[in-house]
């Protein structure tokens, strides 16, 4: 009997338009332990010296915050990020920046992912000038980088707009002007991995516009974005792919208005 040959099975050509992930998160659990406050006089000496000897303390809570959570963002995308107050949605980016360690499951990410939230540390006793430059540096621009892009930064930013708020200390900005100021200093560096936190809540529509133009810019730029917000405007008019946490479980995971309508019926 004749043996048909086998014949080799074609690789479909490799493109340029193959998705490359930037981010996988793999079944990733994160627990807090939260210490039950303790009353009278001594008791922070207490704790710590519970914390030395590496007692136990009775009144030791887990915090399941994130339960399990799994997807995968590549470059080009911006993703918005979903689910009610405690949902898990700041503690996965902060999870993704490397600042908490998961409890267990992984997260690989290419490249150095970078959070911005409207409580990133900048210095209230420098002039928003300084803090430009030192979150620059901080950023990884070098003096001459920062420099060329100053007034870029400010303008953008429309902090000097009703005067020239630049050169006085941050402690007398308004919360608004202080949170455009963090975004747009964030803005002005091409990211591997930029996560957003609640960074478009913040300014006028104006501003808001402006945000939204250049997350696009930075999409195009062969970088992925983050965007963790209520303002489901936002989220519509930023983002191509939504995932939606919710007691720190993912509930849903894909196009935007599927994801916003299926929330938004939820929520109701």
């Amino acid at each position: 009997m004749a043996v048909a040959e086998q014949q080799p099975v074609a690789t479909p050509p490799q493109t340029a338009e193959a998705r490359v992930p930037t981010v996988i998160v793999d079944d990733v659990h994160i627990v807090y332990k939260v210490y039950g406050a303790g009353t009278g006089k001594g008791s922070a000496t207490a704790a710590l010296g519970r914390l030395l000897l590496r007692r136990g303390s009775p009144n030791v809570r887990r915090v399941h915050a994130v339960r399990g959570v799994s997807f995968t963002a590549y470059r080009g995308e911006a993703i918005g990020i979903i689910g009610s107050n405690g949902s898990g949605k700041s503690t996965i980016l902060r999870a993704i920046a490397g600042l908490l360690p998961p409890e267990s499951g992984r997260i690989y990410t290419d490249g150095q992912p970078s959070l911005l939230g409207v409580n990133a540390a900048l210095m209230n006793d420098l002039t928003g000038s300084t803090n430009v430059l030192l979150g620059g540096l901080a950023m990884g621009m070098s003096q001459e980088e920062v420099r060329r892009r100053h007034q870029g930064i400010v303008d953008f930013s429309g902090i000097n707009e009703k005067g020239d708020f630049i050169s006085l200390p941050m402690r007398t900005y308004s919360s608004g002007m202080a949170a455009r100021l963090r975004f747009s200093i964030a803005a002005a560096k091409n990211h591997d991995v930029l996560m957003i936190d609640e960074a478009l809540a913040t300014g006028d529509r104006a501003f808001q516009r402006r945000s939204e133009a250049r997350i696009r810019e930075l999409r195009k730029e062969a970088g992925t974005v983050f965007l963790v917000s209520h303002n489901n405007n936002s989220i519509r008019d930023t983002c191509d792919r939504v995932v939606w946490l919710e007691k720190g479980e993912l509930l849903m995971d894909g196009p935007t208005d599927e994801v916003i309508k299926a929330y938004e019926k939820h929520t109701k």
